[in-house]
């Protein structure tokens, strides 16, 4: 969730990203309802609430899945094609599956997330069920690795 989203540190403040994906972001069907300029307030404001104002980019909403898939969420699946906590699992509910064509590397639902490491190599997927809060060991798992040390930018 976005709230565990601000907990991560990293303990060398090394750039690393997450990008939390949602097919229904931009899907035509169980799709993010807010406009791209409507997602913060409803954040800070709705749900969580309390003023909450991401530490993180928020990009626009674009699709993740189908013949329209953004060429970056393309390249995430390509290289993780699966979930590391979750393999064999896609969607429980064939209704859900909205797009086409349909793929087992497609993003499944709701806040599956993606790290990317400081030269910006896939690192690991996590599935929606993964609790964003647990994947600060893999980050520091990332600062630690020396294959990694020398790209180590600060933020």
């Amino acid at each position: 969730c976005f709230d565990d989203s601000r907990c991560i540190k990293s303990p060398t403040d090394i750039s690393v990203s997450l990008f939390l994906a949602s097919p229904e972001a931009s899907q035509e069907i169980y799709r993010e309802n807010c406009s791209n300029g409507e997602i913060l307030n409803s954040l800070q404001h709705v749900r969580p609430g309390g003023g909450f104002k991401p530490s993180f980019t928020i990009f626009e909403k674009c699709d993740v899945n189908g013949t329209n898939t953004h060429p970056v969420f393309a390249y995430l699946k390509d290289k993780l094609p699966y979930p590391d906590d979750d393999p064999s699992s896609l969607m429980q509910d064939p209704k859900f599956l909205v797009w086409s064509p349909i793929n087992r590397t497609d993003v499944s639902w709701n806040f599956e997330k993606f790290l990317i490491g400081p030269e910006g190599e896939p690192f690991k997927r996590y599935s929606k069920k993964f609790p964003t809060i647990d994947i600060e060991p893999d980050i520091q798992r990332l600062s630690a690795d020396p294959s990694c040390r020398d790209a180590l930018q600060p933020w």
